[in-house]
């Protein structure tokens, strides 16, 4: 596993996650465990997002933390959802660049709060 490669496709990353996840991580936890261990990441994510951008100090035990690894922290735990409940993830966000071009095809050139 050490020998990951420095680009990685997101189905090179969902395989990963998932081999790593069967013979470092043993198994999968439970997908309701899953989610709620997603909450908490994205939780850790907002906490440095707050504190660097916007206008919350930093308490002594949030300056270690990094803002990758807490964002990779989010995409790992996502993956596995993905793996677990089914989703190919490539083909998912493909549909969704797909729903986005068409129904905000104008949408957001349009908005005068954006200009």
């Amino acid at each position: 596993m050490s020998d990951i490669k420095s680009e990685i496709t997101i189905s090179e990353a969902q395989e990963l996650v998932d081999q790593w996840i069967k013979t470092v991580g043993v198994r999968y936890f439970n997908e309701l465990t899953n989610m709620t261990i997603l909450m908490e990441e994205v939780g850790e994510m907002a906490r440095i997002m707050a504190r660097t951008y916007g206008e919350q100090s930093f308490k002594e035990s949030d300056k270690d933390k990094n803002l990758g690894d807490e964002m990779a922290d989010v995409l790992w735990v996502l993956i596995c959802l993905a793996n677990q409940t089914g989703v190919d993830l490539t083909e998912a966000l493909r549909r969704n660049f797909e729903k986005k071009n068409i129904r905000d095809k104008d949408r957001h050139r349009n908005n005068e709060k954006l200009k």
